[in-house]
């Protein structure tokens, strides 16, 4: 009789240590704070770090219950921040400019920048005769209507003394831009470098055999893709900072590890060609992320100056009716410390 009582008196206590670890499990996520976040594309190379922080546990650590989606464009991530659908996004920032100016009342901020060169690009065939952006007056360029590189056009223009208005432009789906360049369709299309260049590369054009404008070599002064807030969330200083931290140790051991960064996209994306991711998330890291000003300075921060010609060359660009002042885009006052940053 005493040895039944005994034994069950051990399964009531073991009954009750579960349940009081249930609750205290259930208690801990409810207390995390939830952070919904939109990326600008499909689960690709350039986004292994959010999904490695977060398999790694290390927003969760922050006390954020943070869920990842994959997204539809740069600019398309503004507007869902926007919409309050999701609170924070990886977007263009150029976009955003774009939109706060036509939304005073939705306005958002960049609070941590990633691509510091914007992968900006125009492609086009060495065979074309194309060599310089002089040579692509009177040419057809082709992209999608949403396509960054191709609303910031007028930027590379200006840089490079081309009339904007001396190229025309044709309108597709985002899939059939590299075949239309592929089959002579156009003459020179836009694009993310590391997209773009890759994507040819499937087609059979390899980089040798094509001529690439890059944005940046050309001296245009725009950013390029960066983590933005809604005000809700900026209204909560300790999450937006905590959210940071835990970027930059995805970053960080993602440069350590590329290859096995990648990894946790598929986790994602079964199907990903995971060669082909890798050396994309190489080719953004080389290209937009791990800048001579970021390597100085420490990821996520802009340069006060540059700032100023950059917000200029958007309000250029899509004939905006005001200029945004820097502060009213660009807030780094939820940094990490430069130390913590210094990751390259």
């Amino acid at each position: 009789m005493l040895k039944t009582l005994s034994s069950l008196s051990s399964r009531i206590t073991l009954c009750l240590s579960a349940l009081c670890l249930f609750f205290f499990l259930a208690a801990s996520a409810s207390a995390q704070t939830p952070i919904r976040f939109t990326l600008d594309w499909k689960f690709e190379g350039p986004i292994a770090p959010y999904l490695l922080a977060h398999a790694r546990g290390y927003f969760a650590e922050e006390g954020l219950n943070v869920t990842i989606d994959s997204g539809t464009g740069s600019a398309g991530a503004v507007n869902r921040v926007a919409s309050g659908a999701y609170d924070v996004g990886f977007a263009d920032i150029n976009a955003m400019i774009e939109f706060n100016v036509n939304n005073q009342d939705q306005a958002l901020k960049a609070v941590f920048m990633i691509y510091d060169h914007p992968p900006f690009a125009i492609f086009t065939k060495k065979e074309s005769g194309i060599q310089t952006p002089a040579d692509l007056a009177g040419k057809t360029l082709g992209a999608p209507v949403f396509d960054s590189p191709r609303k910031t056009f007028s930027a590379f223009a200006a840089a490079t003394g081309l009339d904007a208005d001396a190229v025309n432009w044709t309108s597709m789906d985002p899939p059939l831009r590299e075949p239309m360049l592929l089959r002579g369709q156009v003459d020179a299309i836009s694009g993310f470098y590391f997209t773009s260049l890759l994507n040819l590369d499937n087609l059979g054009i390899p980089a040798d055999e094509l001529t690439v404008f890059l944005y940046p070599d050309y001296g245009v002064n725009l950013y390029g893709n960066a983590i933005i807030v809604s005000p809700q969330l900026a209204a909560q200083p300790e999450a937006v900072k905590g959210f940071l931290r835990a970027v930059v140790r995805g970053w960080a051991e993602t440069l350590e590890d590329p290859a096995a960064a990648i990894a946790y996209v598929r986790e994602r994306d079964g199907l990903i060609d995971v060669d082909l991711e890798t050396r994309r998330l190489k080719l953004a890291i080389e290209t937009s992320v791990a800048t001579d000003y970021a390597a100085a300075n420490g990821m996520g921060d802009v340069d006060d100056e540059r700032l100023v010609k950059a917000i200029a060359e958007v309000v250029n660009a899509f004939g905006l009716s005001t200029t945004p002042a820097p502060e009213a885009v660009f807030d780094r006052s939820f940094l990490p410390d430069q130390e913590t940053r210094s990751i390259f």
